[in-house]
């Protein structure tokens, strides 16, 4: 039984090898056409290893001498066959190759070389370098992946946020009137009395007595472009009833009234380079390099036009020191800026007039352990060719007449810091009836410069984690002002009298703000809630007022007073805020107004 299973095994292996020879065959022509192998028991050995093995067969018994004359023939004829479709395809490859190289021939220039033989590995090497160029190209495109956007749009991230407001603005009885300088520097020039003629005529004022009522919104929609190799890029286009640098605030109703669009403004536009985490240089029109918990000094939205450079390191577990640094044009002298005089001399171009703010910051933020944290920081700024200067005699006839120190006035201020005359207009009188004599039509500039150092703390406290008690305080002191110098020239901030004399000059140089908050830092969720309360007091040149928050006490400097808020989220990303504002002025006429404001957020 054992014999017969092993005979039917080696039958069956002989007949897979004879199988297998076939094509062995059709790739051996070293053999005569024609020419079989012998098949005997007392056969020679042979070169093919399968007619060894059948003869080895026969002489075991397991296969007679037909049988495997039999196989070598069936072998032998499909090895014929395959050989004769061998040389046919060959055949044909070579007719194509001649063809092909023909055709090549044909449109090549001459000396051009060409192979005619591609090993395989460079084949597969060109199959992997086009299958990568092809779909790193797929990729790229979007077509790759079907429902994705492509790569570089891939590298734009887009945000914005939108905020509707209710506002009512409340003034009790006894304000006195403010003098709205603004108004006066970027319009025509304001007539005051001389001995040749008097303006019957107020200077522009701020509203101070009548309660105004207020819907507004502000809009906002941004792209961070992430570039290459740490560059990256930044536009923002924002709301605004004007160019104004600390509103972005549209009024219902505003721009005309009946449903009037709206206007938009290029907010944001900077090119960043960060290669690491802990070191970032700005150009263009970015945030607020430097860190400031409150808007004591700075209004949390403004926009910064320069350079900067911002970097920290931590030097120990939980310390990390930081600075921030740069220069910031703050007004470009107009290239045609000058004079159209009168005489034989010609038209004058004036001097620039450039102003421009330098600062640095250095501080530091501290982790004394998992639920407080400390940061601090001191900063030097230097406002250049701010304060205003009396112009040479100039002789004015009528508004549109140029002094050669108009350009120093402010091409934006809110209200609060001193002013003092810019013109030098002496007394001409008149030589006939028709002639006016000259006319003081004046501009206004800053009394002071600028120079603050602020110092700034925020001590974050989250035992009580998501929520947060946090302590803010900010403190502003402007080491340029010299009291005696400011007063000598000042034409406001005097002391309120009440027997007709202006009083003595009673501005100031310095503030601080404390403010407590406790809830979450953020509010991105439903019922995420945070509530605050805080006392400010900024004297009326501690800083430029241009830069300060343009809400409290309707923006400014020269004010104190308390304020109260909270937010809380209505979902994701969208949050409701109160906020309870009372303001006061610290130097001049009287002045007092309630704010209240009711926002409703949305970011995206």
């Amino acid at each position: 039984m054992w014999r017969e299973l092993r005979t039917r095994e080696l039958a069956t292996t002989a007949l897979m090898l004879v199988a297998c020879a076939a094509p062995a065959a059709a790739q051996d022509d070293s053999l005569p056409q024609g020419k079989r192998p012998t098949v005997s028991r007392d056969a020679a050995p042979s070169s093919n290893a399968t007619v060894n093995l059948i003869n080895l067969l026969v002489k075991q018994g397991t296969l007679s001498e037909e049988q495997a004359a039999t196989l070598i023939k069936q072998a032998d004829d499909e090895a014929y066959v395959a050989r004769q479709a061998t040389r046919d395809a060959a055949a044909k490859a070579d007719s194509a190759e001649k063809k092909a190289t023909g055709a090549a021939d044909a449109v090549s220039p001459p000396g051009t070389k060409r192979v005619t033989y591609v090993p395989e590995i460079v084949r597969k090497q060109l199959r992997e370098e086009i299958r990568a160029e092809v779909m790193d190209r797929a990729h790229k495109e979007g077509w790759a992946s079907p429902g994705l956007y492509p790569e570089w749009a891939q590298r734009i991230k887009f945000y914005g946020d939108i905020r509707t407001r209710y506002e009512g603005d409340y003034f009790p009885p006894g304000n006195g009137p403010l003098q709205n300088f603004n108004a006066t520097n970027t319009g025509n020039p304001f007539l005051e009395d001389n001995t040749n003629a008097v303006n019957p005529y107020f200077p522009p004022t701020y509203n101070t007595s009548q309660d105004r009522n207020r819907f507004r919104f502000r809009a906002r929609l941004g792209a961070d472009v992430n570039l290459f190799e740490g560059f990256t890029a930044g536009l923002r286009i924002a709301t605004g009833e004007s160019s104004s640098p600390v509103s972005l605030n549209q009024t219902f109703g505003g721009n005309g009234g009946n449903f009037s669009k709206y206007a938009l403004w290029l907010d944001r536009a900077f090119v960043k380079y960060q290669p690491t985490q802990d070191f970032a240089a700005s150009v263009g029109r970015f945030d607020n390099p430097f860190w400031s918990p409150t808007d004591l000094v700075w209004y949390r939205d403004l926009g910064f036009d320069g350079l900067a450079v911002q970097a920290k390191q931590e030097i120990a577990e939980g310390l990390t020191p930081f600075f921030a640094g740069g220069a910031f044009p703050v007004f470009n002298t107009d290239l045609n800026a000058g004079l159209n005089t009168s005489d034989l001399s010609g038209p004058i171009k004036l001097a620039s007039r450039d102003k421009w703010l330098f600062g640095a910051q250095g501080g530091f933020a501290a982790r004394f352990d998992p639920e407080t944290t400390l940061t601090m920081a001191v900063a030097y700024y230097d406002f250049t060719n701010v304060r205003g200067r009396l112009s040479s005699q100039c002789l004015v006839y009528t508004a549109s007449d140029v002094c050669d120190t108009d350009l120093l006035r402010p091409s934006f201020a809110q209200k609060g810091n001193t002013y003092m005359r810019l013109r030098n207009v002496p007394v001409v009188l008149p030589v006939s009836a028709d002639d006016t004599g000259t006319l003081n039509y004046q501009y206004y500039g800053l009394a002071s410069d600028f120079r603050p150092v602020v110092a700034s703390a925020q001590l974050d406290f989250t035992q009580f984690n998501p929520i947060h008690v946090v302590l803010d305080a900010e403190y502003v002191w402007n080491t340029a002002f010299n009291r005696s110098a400011v007063a000598a020239v000042a034409v406001n901030n005097f002391g309120p009298t009440f027997t007709g004399d202006p009083g003595s000059y009673n501005g100031g140089n310095q503030g601080w703000l404390a403010r407590l908050t406790v809830g979450n830092k953020q509010i991105k969720h439903l019922w995420d809630w945070n509530a605050h309360v805080g006392y400010k007091y900024l004297e009326s040149d501690a800083m430029v007022d241009a830069f300060v928050d343009s809400d409290f006490g309707l923006g400014g400097t020269n004010l104190k007073g308390y304020f109260i808020g909270g937010n809380v989220g209505l979902g994701e990303n969208i949050w409701a805020s109160v906020r309870w504002m009372s303001a006061n002025n610290i130097a001049g006429l009287p002045y007092a107004v309630d704010i209240v404001q009711l926002d409703l957020n949305a970011r995206f």
